[in-house]
This record gives structure tokens, sequence and C-alpha cells, in this order.
């Protein structure tokens, strides 16, 4: 998406559009892409655990939730990717900062631009963050 266009919003029921979002991988210590939508590589449950910002006082204890429970997705055939409009490079160094992150293995993508958000209608206009939400695909 560039300048003024507008995104489609998805709703209940509905796939989730075709987008490539920067992601970091906490496993490996890398950086790539994510790919959602029907034309994902690999088809299965993807749990999108959206939250306002890194660096915030609540966000690190729902994302160390997800960590504890993160081989019990896996084994269900699910991914879950935490999501903020941060940058790949904030969402690095948040987990190597942070003491309660350090059980993160899934991965971590940047939708700096609020596309993905803006598309589930979760994006707050007035500071450029996603609300805190959670959604399986």
């Amino acid at each position: 998406m560039q300048g003024t266009e507008t995104t489609a919003i998805v709703r209940l029921g509905e796939a989730l559009p075709d987008l490539v979002l920067p992601a970091y991988f906490p496993e490996t210590k890398t950086e790539g892409e994510i790919r959602l939508g029907p034309s994902a590589p690999e088809k299965r449950w993807t749990v999108l655990v959206f939250y306002p910002a890194d660096f915030t006082f609540v966000c690190p204890t729902e994302l160390a939730d997800f960590a504890r429970h993160y081989d019990a997705f896996r084994a269900l055939g699910a991914e879950v990717v935490g999501v903020s409009t941060d940058t790949v490079y904030t969402h690095k160094a948040w987990l190597e900062s942070e003491k309660l992150l350090e059980g993160v293995r899934f991965p971590m993508a940047a939708d700096h631009a609020g596309r993905l958000a803006r598309a589930l209608n979760i994006y707050n206009e007035t500071d450029g963050t996603a609300l805190r939400v959670s959604i399986a695909d």
C-alpha cells in the first residue's frame, strides 16, 4: 500500500489479505519476512497477537504468556506471530533487553505502515499503533 490507497476491512470469517511483513525471528536471531493471506507458502493456522508498542509495561507479560504456550500452539499446527507497528529493529532491541521476553521464540512482525492493522480495523490513527487484539487465521 502506498500513499493514499485504502485497504478493505477484513470481516469475521474472511481471509486475511495477501501481505508480506518484515519480521524478526528470535530463535535464529535473523530478520526476514512473514507472508500472510491465501498465498502464504504453508497453509496452517496463524495466531496474530497485536499489541500497541514495544517497550511498554503491559505487553511483555502478554507475549510471555503466549511464549509459555508456544509449543502447544505448534503441536496443533499453529504459528504464533507477535505484531506491532514498531520496526524489526525495535522488536530485536526489545527482545534482547526485556527479561520477561527471554522465552519468546515466535516471530515478531513489523506492521510499521499499519497496513494489516488498518485492514483489520484495529489501527489507532491518532497515535499510529495497533489495538491489543489476538486473531487466528
